[in-house]
């Protein structure tokens, strides 16, 4: 008797600790189910920096494309926070992204229009 309720209990605390690892191997995998977004993000927001150093975008305008930016990073984390981007989603994200990267391209080139 007491051997079987040894073995129960070891029974139990493997499969709890499989199922631990299931869940974190699961939520690591929807951290990184946008690494194209994620790629983009990361050069919109290279694009700015370098807008801003080189003086095309103004402040007020890095500011109004980095709130963008925020903007978009949020709907990411929605997405990803059942666990499953969707397809719907990934469009949303891209449109957003689309809109985001027409808006830092004007910010670089308002100037010389206005010149």
């Amino acid at each position: 008797m007491l051997w079987s309720k040894a073995k129960k209990l070891i029974m139990k605390r493997t499969f709890l600790f499989f199922a631990f690892i299931l869940l974190i191997n699961v939520s690591l995998l929807a951290q990184e189910s946008t690494p194209k977004v994620d790629a983009r993000q990361n050069t919109q927001q290279e694009r700015i920096q370098q807008g801003k150093q080189s003086g095309e975008i103004s402040r007020r305008e890095a500011v109004r494309v980095r709130k963008e930016q925020k903007h978009i990073r949020r709907t990411e984390r929605r997405a990803k926070a059942d666990g499953d981007v969707t397809a719907a989603e990934r469009r949303k994200i891209d449109r957003k992204q689309d809109r985001a990267s027409r808006h830092i391209h004007r910010a670089n080139t308002n100037e010389a229009k206005s010149k």
